[in-house]
């Protein structure tokens, strides 16, 4: 009897595990949506943060659908630091296996090795959901000490390589797969989360510049070994497109693009990368275009200042309308408790919020230089969304007018840089212009080392001067630091100069007198210590760069017998709520520059 007992409960463990590991999609029947602490407050988040956002979400907005609340990165070290992270002397929290433990300086209720239960269990009680931010490997830190693996005679220094290590952050070696321990090691700390109520995970270094395709599979058993609806988002981005079949069948959700900010820049890439993605899309399993830089961000992050965010109305209009179109997970950045009614109006609309989740058939119209629009069926037969795009833009520099131009510039390039040294024939105004060099503007951060007006005999440093403008695409021109507000150093090498981010503009007037220019153009160091982007072209003009303005709003004409509405529709404006009209043949909305528009259309029977 007793025999046949073990027997069924073995079966039944197995079944449950196959259950779990067949149906983990249905755990993310739409796309998920939340609140994530990286944008606001980097890797120095709190309890009592988390706790805030917490209850703003559940009183304001997890009727609309934001449910889960993600603590980011390194909230196992106890003394990190903003705009940046300490790798000098870090405070590490670790268990006697190699696990990584909640500092409980910043956590004060996992004081007692409670771990995250306590704030999983107050985050649950206000019906929403936890998750975490962790590295891909194993603990250095659990390497040093010889730390064991939990179930095994094996310690982490028996499964660790330094091969292909984060280029950005030094916590963790690579995890051997084939290793005895290494799954195990794995299955221990997803054995701890799901003891503390976790719900999402979010591992990084995992996906980009290298898909680590055996670590996913070892995460995605170690997931479901738990028995616990743990959903798995995978960053950061752009994952590999070869590995996308790989890691839709494994993952939740998987990022698209680097670390996204408030730049208009980045967020025009996502036309092009979504629509390169969409076909990926399936059902729980989302391609993902990073969290959403909205509201008051920059607390004390990583990167950038305490601000609202730099996006214009228009463009965040155009931010939640192609994420929801596109139907990608939505983690907001902002701290939700500084909120203001625009920003809450823009993401508790629901019927914007109806596309993202009941939409199907998703597909893009048309990616033109200056507009694009995306389709997708509604659930009500016979009717479908439509997004409108306004992506016309003055063409920031017209290459034919520069006096000198480099060539493109990234981290292989022979000393990260090159130098310049030109005439200004009687020249009034100097514009120092910084390009994402034709492929995107991640990490992007570009460096005028030594920037220096001469002639016969004085020389004036461009330091010295007042700039009459500065734009960069992300962040702010800096003196004599990077543009992430770090020492400004090129080729390894700290330097006086001007730190900014493609793509930027810098305007002097020229003291008179002066003749010539030099300077040393290069990658700043925290660009090239990066696993992506950080290439550049660096030109000079003596005259406005810009090409010419365009329109404020454009008429956008959409075809919609070409969508099947052969007679007479009506189209809903569902940003407003309100009947645009009845139109016959093409639908023609003017859209302002940057800005979007999101339709129901409805045929007239």
């Amino acid at each position: 009897m007793k025999k046949t007992l073990i027997t069924a409960l073995t079966l039944l463990a197995s079944v449950t595990f196959a259950q779990h590991k067949a149906d983990f999609h249905q755990w993310a029947a739409t796309p998920p949506m939340g609140w994530n602490s990286w944008d606001c407050f980097g890797p120095t988040v709190t309890e009592s943060e988390v706790k805030a956002n917490t209850d703003y979400m559940s009183k304001n907005l997890k009727q609309f659908g934001w449910e889960y609340v993600v603590v980011d990165i390194r909230w196992y070290v106890s003394n990190d630091k903003a705009h940046g992270y300490n790798q000098t002397d870090p405070q590490y929290n670790i268990d006697e296996y190699g696990r990584l433990l909640p500092a409980e300086n910043r956590f004060p209720s996992t004081k007692g090795g409670k771990g995250f239960k306590p704030l999983a269990d107050y985050i649950h009680s206000k019906g929403l959901k936890f998750g975490i931010h962790i590295m891909r490997g194993v603990p250095i830190v659990a390497v040093e000490r010889g730390l064991p693996i939990k179930g095994t005679k094996v310690t982490a220094k028996d499964i660790y390589s330094p091969a292909d290590q984060c280029r950005w952050l030094r916590d963790m070696y690579t995890i051997v797969p084939d290793k005895v321990g290494s799954q195990e090691y794995y299955n221990s700390i997803f054995e701890l989360y799901a003891s503390w109520g976790l719900d999402f995970v979010k591992v990084d270094d995992l996906s980009s510049p290298i898909y680590f395709e055996k670590e996913v599979e070892m995460i995605r058993k170690a997931i479901d070994r738990t028995g616990r609806k743990i959903l798995l988002s995978t960053s950061p981005g752009e994952t590999p497109i070869d590995h996308a079949d790989h890691v839709q069948k494994n993952a939740n959700m998987w990022r698209t693009v680097g670390d996204f900010w408030d730049s208009w820049e980045q967020l025009k890439e996502h036309f092009e990368v979504f629509e390169r993605w969409n076909k990926w899309r399936a059902f729980g399993a989302y391609p993902d275009g990073d969290m959403l830089p909205m509201g008051r961000i920059g607390i004390r992050a990583e990167r950038g200042n305490p601000r609202m965010s730099n996006f214009t109305k228009d463009e965040q209009y155009t931010l939640m309308t192609l994420w929801s179109i596109f139907k990608s997970p939505l983690m907001f950045g902002g701290n939700f408790p500084d909120n203001d009614a625009f920003t809450n109006a823009l993401i508790t609309n629901t019927r914007v919020l109806e596309v993202l989740k009941k939409s199907t058939n998703n597909r893009p119209l048309f990616t033109k230089e200056e507009s694009a629009a995306w389709v997708a069926d509604a659930p009500q037969k016979g009717e479908k969304f439509l997004a409108v795009f306004n992506k016309a833009d003055q063409k920031m520099a017209v290459e034919e007018k520069a006096v000198w131009k480099s060539g493109l510039i990234s981290r292989d390039t022979p000393n990260q840089s090159q130098s310049l040294d030109i005439p200004l024939k009687g020249a009034k105004t100097l514009y120092l212009v910084t390009t994402n060099g034709g492929d995107n503007t991640d990490w992007d951060h570009g460096d005028w080392a030594n920037p220096v007006l001469y002639n016969d005999k004085n020389s004036l440093s461009l330091t010295e001067l007042t700039w009459k403008k500065a734009t960069a695409g992300w962040g702010k021109v800096r003196v004599n630091q990077g543009v992430s507000g770090s020492d400004l150093v090129v080729n390894k090498n700290k330097e006086k100069g001007i730190g900014t981010h493609a793509n930027s503009v810098i305007e002097f007037d020229i003291p008179e007198g002066y003749t010539h220019f030099k300077a040393l153009v290069g990658v700043d160091n925290a660009a090239a210590m990066q696993n992506v982007g950080a290439t550049m072209q660096f030109m000079v003009f003596t005259e406005d760069p810009a090409g010419p303005v365009v329109p404020e709003k454009s008429a956008i004409s959409i075809d919609l017998k070409a969508l099947g509405f052969i007679g007479k529709c009506q189209i809903v404006d569902l940003w407003s709520g309100k009947k645009v009209g009845v139109f016959t043949g093409t639908f023609s909305p003017e859209i302002n520059r940057h800005g979007a528009g999101m339709y129901k259309i409805i045929p007239v029977k």
